[in-house]
């Protein structure tokens, strides 16, 4: 029986070396980094479904799938002798004490923002005398979805003092973007002025707090519930929904969402 983290954490690694051994499971065997790069991003997507669903113990259950696929990949390392799972334990260990001198040293920090600032001019204490130059934006992977990609570059700029001074102006940087999407004189315009459109939005919902991939998919999320509802009482009621007209369709549209209210 697994009395500790270290045993249950221990136990999992344990698994993960018999899988890949030369008498364990020939799926496990093949697999490598970039074959497991699906998995991980599927995996991860899994988790904030379980967190919007407000499971416990369907989050338990998922982050217990991101976890294996970090296993996975650092026993794969080890094998060829790259890394092992204890280095990059130790890393994000060292990383989290490093970038928390208000915790684990003597600096002293007033709210989250603070935090915020120092963690990024820490970053940047840790890059010099590299050989590289690394922009203020960092580096956001390419295949992080495009809200959560604009999210995250607009925040990492406004850091550096490149923002807005108001929500206002927020805004009427969105109102502009829209006017302008309605003045482009062709399609590769409209496509560009659109995207200027979305990127606005983003950062409106940054100033407001809102994280805008969450809030795309909480939309995402009540459309398919209403429109499924709006199907079943088609159904429900002997109608083809198909052949229902416009005005009908609405009806049940806010049928459904007086439903929900109720």
């Amino acid at each position: 029986m697994t009395n500790t983290t270290g045993d249950a954490f221990s136990r999992l690694v344990d698994i993960l070396v018999k899988l890949r051994a030369p008498d364990g499971c020939p799926w496990d065997r093949e697999q490598t980094h970039e074959s497991l790069k699906r998995n991980l991003l599927e995996e991860s997507y899994e988790v904030l479904d379980a967190i919007d669903r407000q499971d416990p113990r369907l989050l338990a259950e998922e982050l217990g799938d991101v976890l294996l696929q970090i296993v996975f990949h650092a026993q794969i390392a080890r094998e060829s002798g790259r890394f092992t799972i204890d280095d990059v334990v130790n890393a994000i260990s060292d990383k989290l004490v490093r970038r928390h001198p208000h915790v684990f040293g003597d600096a002293e920090i007033k709210d989250a923002r603070e935090v915020e600032a120092q963690w990024e001019e820490l970053k940047r204490k840790e890059r010099e005398g590299k050989q590289q130059v690394e922009s203020l934006l960092g580096k956001v992977p390419a295949e992080t979805p495009a809200l959560a990609y604009s999210q995250l570059i607009q925040d990492r700029a406004s850091r550096s003092g490149f923002d807005w001074p108001n929500l206002e102006g927020v805004l009427d940087k969105v109102t502009e973007e829209v006017r302008e999407v309605a003045q482009a004189p062709n399609q590769e315009e409209k496509a560009k002025e659109f995207g200027d459109v979305l990127f606005s939005l983003v950062n409106a919902g940054r100033w407001m707090g809102v994280y805008t991939e969450d809030a795309l998919r909480g939309a995402n999320a009540r459309f398919t519930r209403r429109f499924t509802g709006m199907e079943r009482l088609a159904l429900e009621r002997g109608q083809d929904f198909k052949a229902l007209t416009l005005e009908e369709k609405e009806r049940l549209w806010q049928e459904v969402k007086a439903q929900e209210r109720a």
